[in-house]
């Protein structure tokens, strides 16, 4: 166990953010979360957030990030963007310029408040859809530059970095979390719960890779 065991979770209510609240929960004693709000595209991840948080029995922190909206027009912040993946080498329209710069900033002046050292983050450069602030060499940087702002020494932990879809299914297994994190998370970009629309770029990633682990498990069983 880490010497200061406490950890604040980056939470969104979706599956990769759920997996990492309950990796948390068996590594660190003392767990809390935070959502953003930035207006995004579907208040209903909020809400899902609130109720994991409830279930979970974790203190859930929900911040202000309005600011975000006004400064990143996108498919998530606007209705009027159409979901659509990158094409020609440029990033998918749900790419928020500057998301985790903000969140992971704000993360971590909220664990110094609360007296954590640690911040946990879903992100992942395996299935990360080209966004360049899911990259280990962004997170790593950030965590240092973080680190000399405040003089201190907080470790932001990605348990799902070099992880694909399937491998985070297997994760959520191995917690003991899949049912859950199968029917009580928001990852659709339609603000679909469980297994989403099916048909936006989320539900395609999610979905393939829930097969992928659901067959390599029968192979194995």
């Amino acid at each position: 166990m880490e010497k200061n065991n406490k950890a604040v979770v980056v939470f969104s209510g979706g599956q990769d953010s759920t997996t990492c609240l309950f990796w948390a929960l068996k590594k660190f004693d003392s767990v809390e979360v935070v959502t953003f709000d930035y207006n995004q595209r579907h208040k209903e991840e909020i809400e899902v957030a609130k109720e994991i948080a409830d279930d979970q029995q974790v203190r859930h922190h929900i911040l202000d990030m309005s600011l975000l909206n006004q400064l990143a027009p996108n498919a998530l912040t606007r209705d009027d963007i159409e979901v659509k993946d990158g094409e020609d080498g440029e990033l998918p329209s749900t790419f928020v310029p500057g998301r985790n710069l903000l969140f992971l900033s704000f993360a971590t002046i909220l664990a110094r408040q609360i007296g954590a050292k640690h911040i946990v983050t879903g992100v992942c450069e395996t299935d990360f859809s080209g966004y360049p602030d899911c990259r280990d060499v962004f997170v790593k940087s950030l965590n240092v530059s973080l680190n000399l702002s405040m003089d201190d020494e907080f470790v932001i932990h990605t348990p799902l970095m070099w992880l694909d879809k399937a491998e985070t299914w297997e994760m959520a297994d191995d917690l003991d979390a899949f049912d859950y994190v199968r029917e009580k998370t928001l990852t659709c970009y339609n603000g679909v719960r469980g297994d989403g629309c099916g048909e936006c770029p989320a539900c395609e990633l999610r979905r393939n890779g829930l097969e992928a682990y659901v067959a390599k498990k029968e192979v194995t069983e």
